[in-house]
Order: C-alpha cells, then structure tokens, then sequence
C-alpha cells in the first residue's frame, strides 16, 4: 500500500537522481534509498529499451529505405539496360533492313544492267545476223539476176547469129554463134572458179571482153549487111552479146574483192572519213596541248619574273633599312654558295646582329613592348603616373620583369660616352634609350637618365649661347 502511494511521487525523484541513483541525504530511510534506486534503474532501463527500440526501428527504416533504393536503382538500371538492349536491337533490325534493302537494290540494279546487257549482245547479234542474211538475201539476188541478164542476152543474141551465119550449102556454120556465146560462157565460168579458188581472175575477164566484143561486133555488123536481120536486131544483138558477160562479169568482180577483202569504195570512203577525222581530233589535241604548255610557260615565266622582282624589291628594302644585317648576309649568303638572301639566311644574320630569333624584333622594340606590357599591368594596379619614364624607370624585375630595377647613379664616362652620340646625331633631340643602350651598355631606365641629363645640358648650352 504503500509502495503503491509512492510511486509517482518517486518518479520525479528518480528522474534527479539518475546521474547519482545511490547518493542520498544524511537521514533518508535506506528503504526508501533502495525503493528510489530500483525505480531508477528501472526507468533508466525502459529508456534504453525505448532507445534501443527506436534504434532498431530507425535502422530497420533506414535498411528498408536502402534496400527500396537499391530495388530502384536496379529497377532503373535495368530498365536502363533493357531501353539500351531495345535500342540496339532497333538499330541491328534497321541495319539489317537496310543491309537486305541495299543488297536487293544492288542485285536488282545488276539484274537491270545484265538485262541491259544481255538486251544490247542480244540485239547486236539479232542486228549481226538481219546483216548477215541481207547479205546473203542481196548476194542471191544479185546473182541470180546477173545469171538471168546474161541468159537473157545469150537467148536475144543466139538467134540473130543463128540467121546471121546459116548456109544451106555450108551448114556446119550453124555451129559458129555456139562459139562465140559459149566462149564467153566458159570464160564466165573460168572467172567465177579464179574467184572460188583464189587464182587470177584478170585473163578471164579479159577474155570475156574480148569474146563479147566480138559477137557484138558481129551482130551489129550483120544488122547492117543482112536486109533480113535489119540494123535493129543487129544493134540489140550487139548489146545483148555485151551486156550479159559484163554483168556476170561484175557479179564475180563483186564477190573475188569480197573473199578477198578488198574494201568498197564505200568502205574506202568511209575509211577516208575516219582518218580525216582521228587526224583533225589528234590535230585539236596537239594545238590544245600546245597551247596548254604555252600558257603554263607563260605563267612559269610570270611568276619567276614576279619572284626575281620580289627578290630585288626585298634586296634594296633590306640594303637600305639594315645595312648591318645585310652585310652579315651578304657574307653568309657568299660562304654558303646560294644565289640570293633567302629567309633562312636573313633571318640567322638578323639572329647574329640582334639576338632575336624573328626578324624585325630588336632589343628596342623587346623593351618597347616589356614597357607597354608594364604600362597596361600599373593602369591596372592603379599605379600608372603621368610620367612614362617614371614608370620605364620602375619597370624592374622585381615590380614589372622589363630588365631590372634602375640605377640611381651613372659614371661619368657614361654620360661621355652619350654626349658624343649627341654630337654624333647634331641635336641631343635626337637621343632615344634605344641608340643610347646600342652606345653604352645599361639598362633602360639607366639609359632614360642618360638621355635626360645630355639633354638638359644640351639645352642649358643653347640657351647660353643665344
């Protein structure tokens, strides 16, 4: 009962004592010490056990938080992968695709051009062969029509002989018109077995022509003495006795140059035209190459002039601005062999007479630019005074690296030495700490106090003097 009375009161107490649970007041009933250390105790347990608890809660929270990013980072990673495995695969289908899609575009254009190509040997054979048979058609032809003027002519001239040489008394003149005719008809054959055979035609057709001659003769000669065959028949027996063996004639003509290989006129002509033509081609050629070297001579000499004139403008350029830089190439320029001061030889004189590797920069103009450098970093700082000496003055290594600190002092001979260069140059005006610097060896800012003392000298002793 009473343990239960004093159980909240005790709370409060044992919430003070934590730090001390065994530490109490001289007088406190031990029963009551011991009851307040197991509340204590007790109460600091159920803290930690609390404490312990949410511990593991929030660790368990922050395992389950952890656990879910890593379920998210690999869900993305992996829906990640997939897009990129879908990707690819996209890209491999449409490069398949389009692999099939070139190869069924290329054999479809060899197809075509094998169509093409089997159209163009297909017709050219077709074209060969329609030659050919015309060829063959027209040779036919022309044969057989040479055969049938000659039959023709034999049959209109046969009889006009046959009247013209019949005898009742001396009948085996019948037999004199078959020789004539025949004659030529053999010699016709002789010609058209020369031609066959590749022999000598020409004694053949000379004797065609001479037997057509004379049966031709004949049968205009009987037409004018025979009142019964009459001029008429006398003249168109003549022609009929020529006509036929020099038509036939003409036909075997025409087929010995052919197995021959004889061109035609034709050929000939065409032949003709052919070569004028490649001549005229070749000629053009010749006249365009011709003048195509003349021009690029022209141009060559162009621009050797143009060269040989920059040379000789960049010679008196040089001989007149640097006389000291071109002797020194001069001598270079002699001792290596060259013909003229190249770059490379200019610019190893300049080396040797200024120090620098770039022609047209001089110790002078290195400073010049150092200084402006100098200049632009004070402007900067602040620090840049009205007066640029005094600045060039301070331009040292240690402010602004131009070429140390200045002197503040300079000896006499020094300033000797830049008084006769004033002399030299006829008004102190023109000092400059560029030719004082060539004079006296110093540094710029020594150099400026140089310039200005001569120069106040100077001007003190015109001053006297007017």
């Amino acid at each position: 009962m009473t343990a239960v009375s004093l159980e909240k009161p005790f709370d409060d107490l044992a919430d003070e004592q934590l730090a001390d649970p065994a530490g109490t007041e001289p007088g406190t009933d031990p029963g009551l010490a011991s009851y307040v250390t197991a509340q204590a105790n007790a109460k600091a347990a159920e803290i930690r056990a609390r404490s312990e608890a949410k511990v593991r809660e929030i660790k368990a929270q922050a395992e389950g938080d952890a656990l879910r990013a890593a379920a998210e980072a690999d869900a993305e990673k992996q829906r990640i992968a997939n897009r990129r495995a879908a990707m690819k695969l996209e890209q491999d289908e449409a490069a398949h695709e389009r692999r099939i899609a070139e190869q069924q575009a290329a054999k479809a254009k060899a197809d075509a051009e094998k169509a093409r190509t089997d159209k163009a040997s297909a017709d050219q054979e077709q074209a060969e062969a329609d030659r050919v048979a015309e060829e063959q058609r027209s040779e036919t032809t022309w044969k057989w029509a040479a055969r049938g003027i000659y039959a023709a002519g034999m049959a209109l001239a046969a009889p006009i002989q046959f009247l013209a040489f019949w005898d009742p008394e001396r009948k085996f003149m019948v037999s004199a018109p078959i020789l004539l005719e025949g004659l030529a008809l053999a010699l016709a054959a002789g010609a058209a077995w020369a031609v066959a055979t590749r022999r000598d035609v020409l004694p053949f057709r000379i004797g065609i022509v001479i037997a057509a001659m004379i049966a031709a003769g004949i049968n205009l000669w009987h037409g004018l003495t025979d009142e019964t065959i009459g001029l008429n028949a006398g003249i168109i027996g003549g022609i009929a006795s020529l006509a036929g063996p020099c038509v036939l004639m003409a036909y075997e003509h025409g087929l010995a140059q052919k197995r021959d290989g004889i061109p035609s006129f034709r050929e000939r002509r065409d032949a003709e035209k052919r070569a004028k033509a490649e001549q005229a081609e070749a000629a053009r050629k010749a006249e365009e190459k011709r003048l195509g070297e003349e021009q690029r001579a022209a141009e060559r000499k162009a621009a050797d002039e143009a060269k040989v004139a920059e040379q000789t403008r960049q010679d008196t350029d040089r001989q007149q601005h640097h006389p000291d830089v071109w002797a020194v190439a001069e001598m270079m320029r002699s001792a290596q062999g060259t013909a003229v001061v190249d770059t490379r030889i200019w610019a190893a004189a300049w080396k040797v007479v200024h120090g620098t590797d770039k022609p047209g920069e001089t110790a002078d103009t290195e400073a010049l630019a150092r200084a402006a450098a100098a200049r632009v970093k004070a402007a900067r700082e602040g620090l840049l005074g009205e007066d640029p000496e005094e600045l060039l003055a301070q331009a040292g290594k240690g402010l602004y690296g131009l070429d140390g600190g200045a002197d503040d002092t300079f000896t006499e001979e020094q300033l000797d030495l830049v008084r006769e260069l004033a002399a030299e140059l006829g008004d102190a005006a023109l000092l400059s700490t560029g030719n004082i610097r060539k004079r006296v060896t110093c540094r710029t800012a020594t150099a400026g106090l140089l310039r200005d003392t001569v120069q106040a000298e100077w001007a003190a002793s015109v001053g006297s003097l007017n």
